[in-house]
């Protein structure tokens, strides 16, 4: 891959608010990470070195690649409500635009007080261009969908509450 589409794809992560980013091609792969806590959010990656048939380029430590299952937590992220016990989070595991069906004209994967088993499709999050399916990590009853439909999400917002059972 090319220095400039390295760069790229730093704008785009900085554009869309992603703190990591991996994509694969007949030229190779490249896996790109922002720190966290960067103190200059515009400056692009200081670094890009092959490694074992890859590129990689960071502008700061690596964090945790995050699943798409969303992470499951009983923390209460910020402006959240509050978890009942027995309660956890569904969360964005990236930026993206929260969707509650496969299509427009698709019925919604869940409602509110559906029962849900680990794995079941929960809703989507599109990310640059591609639909990525949530599914249940936990069992139990869909408690309240926290999201609209085509709503902007953050990575960590909180989709959904279910309670496990």
């Amino acid at each position: 891959m090319e220095l400039r589409e390295i760069k790229a794809l730093l704008a785009l992560m900085r554009d869309f608010g992603l703190s990591e980013l991996e994509i694969e091609d007949k030229k190779g792969k490249v896996r790109l990470v922002r720190a966290a806590n960067s103190a200059d959010e515009h400056h692009a990656a200081s670094a890009a070195a092959p490694r074992s048939g890859a590129v990689r380029a960071a502008a700061g430590a690596a964090a945790p690649a995050a699943g798409l299952g969303g992470p499951i937590s009983d923390a209460r992220p910020p402006a959240a409500p509050e978890l009942s016990p027995g309660h956890r989070y569904v969360q964005s595991p990236m930026v993206g635009t929260f969707y509650r069906a496969a299509s427009p004209e698709a019925d919604p994967f869940v409602e509110e007080g559906d029962s849900v088993r680990k794995g079941q499709p929960l809703c989507i999050i599109e990310a640059m261009k591609m639909m990525n399916e949530i599914e249940a990590e936990i069992g139990g009853k869909l408690i309240r969908i926290l999201c609209e439909n085509g709503q902007p999400v953050e990575y960590g917002q909180p989709l959904m509450i279910i309670e496990a059972g």
